[in-house]
């Protein structure tokens, strides 16, 4: 038997941990006529999710991350990309013949990819157009796309292209759009304030973390109730370092036959793994960061914002950076997002 325990990918299958309700959630959405704006911090198991729900629900989609998307004509590229990977040649010249801007398409014979590209010098305004005018020729009310958006507040890196998209969308029928994002301070931005091209456009939803007792469940059955209680004590609850630090202690068990101080043990290694990694990280601080974090790192379960010898307001602002840089999340508290990393500042504080 292999390790059941997984981390760093997308999960299915086996691997896929409880979150009934929330797929449940999704799949009606995507029922629907509607959009959805799915955000949580990294590693919570947003794009998991929508996986799960993209196989249930066996209609075509395509997935699109927005942190590799450098332009307009670059997103339209990748658009088209994905489009071809879908659809037979043939079909997606046909579809193309009224185009204004011909791109050039070329493939991969080893790998099968395809690739899209457009002069530099042509009017992206047109070529985003184009390519978003296929999405509707694609889709049918019987045979809806899904499109979805990973990381959607990178948007913000482009000038203006928030309005060029919502112009575009918001005459589209039959198409599912999902929108996943990972800073959630932005993507309230983007989908909640007025002034926004995006406010209201999609139904919201936070995802946060599994249940302890539905977790506890999932890590019990696959290596005891004890240990399953000791790793949870340990990472609250987080998706991701849960099924790392559980993948570990599975992996002392049955290939190198430990039986005591399992927990102690896997952690340990792990933040010794990762030793050189966190010392760079803290070497890129500065003396404010570090102080706010070596608080976090002793209130685990407590208000960190007892320390009286930060101004409020510069508390915040640290607490706020370290969010958007991803080393600090806020659930119903602020915390440090890795909790190998909080016990390495932790110990060394």
């Amino acid at each position: 038997m292999g390790n059941p325990f997984k981390f760093g990918t997308i999960v299915d299958g086996q691997y896929f941990t409880d979150r009934t309700k929330e797929l449940q959630y999704v799949e009606q959405i995507l029922q629907s006529e509607n959009h959805l704006v799915l955000i949580s911090p990294r590693r919570f198991g947003k794009s998991s999710l929508v996986n799960k729900a993209l196989e249930q629900t066996t209609r075509k989609h395509i997935v699109i991350n927005m942190q590799s998307v450098t332009s307009v004509q670059n997103f339209a590229s990748r658009l088209m990309g994905a489009l071809f990977r879908l659809y037979p040649g043939e079909k997606m010249k046909h579809l193309m013949t009224h185009f204004r801007v011909v791109p050039t398409v070329s493939t991969n014979p080893m790998t099968g990819s395809v690739d899209v590209s457009f002069n530099p010098s042509m009017n992206s305004d047109v070529i985003l157009e184009d390519a978003m005018e296929l999405l509707q020729k694609v889709s049918t009310e019987k045979n809806r796309l899904i499109v979805v958006l990973d990381e959607f507040q990178e948007i913000d890196g482009i000038k203006g292209f928030d309005k060029q998209l919502r112009s575009i969308m918001q005459t589209q029928q039959h198409i599912n759009y999902v929108f996943l994002g990972s800073q959630e301070s932005m993507m309230e931005s983007i989908f909640e304030k007025k002034k926004s091209p995006f406010y209201h456009f999609g139904q919201l939803m936070r995802l946060a973390k599994i249940p302890y007792e539905d977790f506890k469940q999932y890590v019990a059955e696959r290596l005891n109730e004890e240990l399953a209680e000791e790793i949870l004590a340990f990472t609250d609850c987080h998706p991701y370092y849960t099924q790392q630090i559980a993948a570990q202690v599975w992996d002392l068990v049955n290939y190198e036959h430990e039986e005591t101080d399992l927990i102690p043990k896997a952690i340990e290694r792990l933040v010794t793994l990762h030793d050189l990694d966190f010392e760079r990280l803290w070497l890129n601080f500065n003396k404010s960061d570090r102080r706010v974090l070596q608080e976090l790192s002793k209130s685990v379960g407590n208000n960190p914002l007892s320390d009286r010898s930060f101004p409020t307001s510069t508390t915040f602002s640290i607490l706020k950076k370290l969010m958007r840089q991803g080393y600090v999340i806020k659930t119903d508290r602020y915390e440090i997002e890795d909790p190998f990393f909080r016990r390495w500042v932790m110990e060394r504080g």
